[in-house]
């Protein structure tokens, strides 16, 4: 069985989509549908504009999710079995399912980017990722340490990032050194994703999702929330929902999908970071790129 998987924020580049655009008569009439959409020229940033002007989250998701999107829709013989997504992936795997149109997708994705952004300016937040010490450990250490600071992204066996405010993630990582963590470095983004810090966006989004129509999926989706396979579309929104506070269970979801009969997983959008990750929970498992 195929999974197809789809990357989430960090995974942009310059340059991302372009060889779509200028190859695919379809690719490209879809990348002018997203510029009108969004009120801006998406495109231009993409392809040719600075790797600080991707950067901006407003910019960054739905960038990322055109990517995977278009590229999805220019497959042949794009039939899967089961799809999943990693945080802002989850909804490119959405469109990619059937469950939510192109057009409402990126509209998700827009108002998901601004509300995260938003949310971000109130107060300072960031994330880390910690490495080689068990995700008990960390979460242990999390629990004990003063302030807002929570395991953010389970991505592999020994790969787990922490998220909460700057003085609780920075003491928390201080913690996971003493504790035997190989590094615990803070990352370059915008604020403390799937956190608490996340509930203003959260409430923000939860709006603009009950609004939108979410159709039966083809195949079903395995959420960073529930990690299993769902099929039913108000699980699916309430998962979505969830998701900007709760941390993003790849590893689970992932063991689950081969435990499902998932042989092969194929990462649709820029990057290979999710393949790595694929590989890492199963060193036996089939992973390439699109």
């Amino acid at each position: 069985m195929k999974s197809y998987i789809f990357p989430g924020q960090g995974a942009q580049f310059v340059g991302m989509g372009k060889d779509l655009y200028e190859s695919s008569t379809v690719a490209k009439g879809l990348f002018e549908k997203a510029n009108d959409i969004l009120g801006f020229r998406i495109t231009d940033i993409m392809f040719d504009g600075t790797a600080e002007d991707l950067k901006q989250t407003k910019v960054t998701q739905p960038a990322v999710f055109l990517h995977s999107v278009i590229l999805a829709k220019t497959l042949d013989n794009f039939k899967p079995d089961m799809v999943a997504g990693h945080s802002l992936g989850e909804l490119s795997a959405l469109v990619a399912n059937g469950t939510l149109s192109f057009e409402d997708g990126l509209t998700l994705v827009s108002k998901r980017a601004m509300a995260m952004q938003k949310a971000c300016e109130m107060e300072p937040s960031t994330m880390a990722a910690v490495l080689s010490l068990e995700d008990v450990h960390v979460e242990e250490i999390c629990e004990a340490t003063e302030g807002i600071v929570v395991a953010a992204n389970y991505n592999c066996p020994g790969q787990l990032v922490i998220s909460g405010s700057v003085p609780a993630v920075e003491a928390a990582c201080e913690k996971m050194k003493e504790a035997g963590a190989r590094r615990a470095l803070l990352l370059p983004v915008g604020g403390a994703f799937h956190s608490p810090l996340m509930k203003p966006a959260e409430e923000e989004l939860a709006a603009a999702i009950e609004a939108t129509t979410f159709n039966q999926p083809n195949c079903p989706v395995y959420q960073n929330v529930s990690t299993t396979a769902v099929i039913d579309p108000n699980e699916i929104k309430k998962n979505l929902i969830a998701q900007l506070t709760a941390p993003v269970k790849w590893t689970q979801s992932v063991q689950n999908m081969i435990a499902d009969g998932a042989t092969e997983f194929v990462e649709v959008g820029p990057g290979k970071v999710l393949q790595g990750l694929v590989k890492k929970i199963n060193r036996d498992t089939v992973a390439a790129s699109a």
